[in-house]
């Protein structure tokens, strides 16, 4: 079987870099990002923020996928939500608005021209934090787990901002405007180590990591198979799925059953066990829940 060429944004961050070893085994990648960074060479830079999109055209022809890793940024604003609870959480910054617009506009800038280049699919990071209304409920025990038919709502830029593209990406995968870009969108939570040591002292921060940890291996197998499953058409005959980032996880509170059926992922860990000897000596409480 041919090679697919696999185009990632975003590709000097954090989650591309844990996918990259073993996509540039299985594909032939075009890298890109805003800015180069001086360990990873290939990277070309270009700002998908530019909506002169002819000025970038030329590395999305050929390719056959696209990972859309990246986001916008402005330093001192933050767009999301640092608090779990709602009633901690303090009050947002206005100007997240422009920059998560800013985010918006590179995914409608990915998705048209996947559409106009003959890209079959388009895989794309999104967040818990499209459903991260509900997180309160999560963790004091009034809602036992959120799914892909949860009701998307967040009360921040952030989540808002993935909300709007998870949407974006359905009126592409229609077909309303033209040939559908195949969509999938996964919801990642906590893609790095569980610090024990560093979370004790807040059980609900703790076992809130604990639930949404995914493992290196488990992040690259989500998105290998997002990239090549055949047929991720849902019920509806609309090629458009969200999935959560998770391991196999006993705490889970967001479901992966949707990942399972569709394209058949398969997590080996759980962070029950890959963090066991650090929740013996810093998880205080049962349960899953804190009240």
């Amino acid at each position: 079987m041919a090679r697919k060429r696999v185009l990632i944004t975003g590709a000097a961050g954090y989650l591309s870099r844990q996918l990259l070893p073993v996509f540039r085994e299985r594909y032939d990648v075009v890298l890109l990002d805003r800015r180069k960074p001086h360990d990873i060479d290939d990277i070309i830079e270009v700002d998908l923020v530019n909506p002169d999109i002819d000025t970038y055209r030329e590395h999305f022809k050929g390719v056959d996928a696209i990972v859309h890793n990246t986001r916008s940024t402005r330093p001192g604003v933050n767009t999301g939500a640092p608090r779990q609870w709602l009633k901690d959480r303090p009050l947002g910054d206005l100007e997240g608005y422009y920059v998560e617009r800013d985010s918006l506009d590179m995914a409608y800038h990915v998705f048209r021209l996947a559409q106009e280049e003959g890209v079959t699919r388009v895989v794309t990071a999104s967040s818990n934090h499209a459903t991260d209304w509900y997180e309160t409920k999560l963790h004091d025990g009034r809602m036992d787990s959120c799914d892909h038919t949860t009701y998307p709502l967040s009360d921040n830029f952030y989540g808002w901002a993935k909300i709007a593209y998870e949407n974006l990406g359905f009126i592409f995968a229609t077909g309303r405007f033209g040939r559908p870009v195949e969509n999938i969108h996964i919801r990642i939570v906590v893609p790095r180590p569980v610090d024990g040591a560093k979370l004790a002292k807040n059980q609900t921060t703790y076992k809130r990591d604990l639930a949404g940890y995914i493992s290196e291996r488990d992040l690259q197998q989500l998105y290998m198979k997002s990239v090549e499953t055949p047929d991720i058409r849902n019920a509806d005959g609309v090629p458009w799925h969200c999935f959560y980032g998770v391991s196999d996880n006993t705490r889970s509170c967001w479901s992966i059953a949707n990942a399972r059926q569709v394209i058949g992922y398969a997590p080996q860990d759980d962070s029950e066990r890959v963090f066991a000897d650090d929740i013996a000596r810093f998880v205080t409480s049962n349960g899953r829940t804190v009240a």
